[in-house]
């Protein structure tokens, strides 16, 4: 089944939406993408793929994690959160542990968006999570992203603590791209408890990263953006 997978993954190939990806997701000399190697395949056509094989077994779906392309990886996390959506707890688990043993493969903002809320999110819900802080501390970037992105699936059932919690731990993270996923997270948290999300600004907004703020209060006024923008929040009410 994987060899047929690989072979029609082969056929979709888009030389020039390939193109295309390797600008989007910044993979010239230096950048957080360097070297990264695309096929030029849309997501939609994977999660097709996904749907033509539901009985991959998770070992397959791993080395497809393992593929030198970008949509090789991606097709390997969508099959792993598919077949955690089904599976018992046992799957779950042994899902989640792969997960965080191949995190080097989740190695851009894409494949990281798509996945944490769905497995590391979804398998700590009920659990310690403890593991978020470990990620959020961790050095590789796109273990600290998955750290605050795996949050997006307790925001979307009202539990915000831990988003709140781990924007504050990437508050000095020097890199771009954790800036603006924390400030999406916060957003998110807003959508749903506002007074909470200004809880966190009106405490750090004066020293938190631009980006991180530009993004969290997208969604306000502008004379609010202004205030939050200008280190003067306006006051609770």
């Amino acid at each position: 089944m994987l060899q047929k997978i690989k072979r029609e993954l082969a056929g979709l190939a888009d030389p020039e939406q390939a193109r295309v990806l390797r600008g989007f997701f910044k993979t010239g000399p230096g950048q957080y993408g360097e070297g990264d190697v695309f096929r030029g395949i849309r997501v939609p056509v994977l999660r097709q793929i996904v749907k033509k094989y539901p009985d991959l077994p998770l070992a397959d779906a791993e080395k497809l994690l393992h593929a030198g392309h970008h949509e090789d990886r991606l097709l390997g996390l969508l099959f792993l959160i598919a077949e955690f959506e089904k599976g018992g707890a046992e799957v779950r688990r042994q899902i989640y542990q792969l997960y965080l043993a191949n995190t080097r493969f989740i190695n851009n903002w894409d494949l990281v968006d798509v996945s944490a809320p769905n497995v590391v999110g979804a398998y700590l819900f009920d659990r310690n999570r403890a593991p978020l802080r470990s990620l959020a501390r961790s050095g590789p970037l796109w273990e600290r992203r998955i750290a605050i992105v795996a949050t997006f699936y307790f925001i979307r059932r009202n539990q915000f603590d831990d988003t709140l919690e781990i924007a504050g731990m990437l508050l000095d993270d020097k890199h771009d791209l954790m800036h603006k996923a924390a400030g999406w997270m916060l957003r998110e948290v807003g959508k749903r408890d506002l007074a909470a999300e200004e809880g966190f600004l009106r405490e750090h907004c004066t020293h938190m990263p631009r980006t991180m703020l530009r993004y969290a209060i997208e969604r306000f006024d502008p004379d609010k953006r202004a205030a939050y923008l200008a280190g003067r929040p306006v006051s609770a009410k």
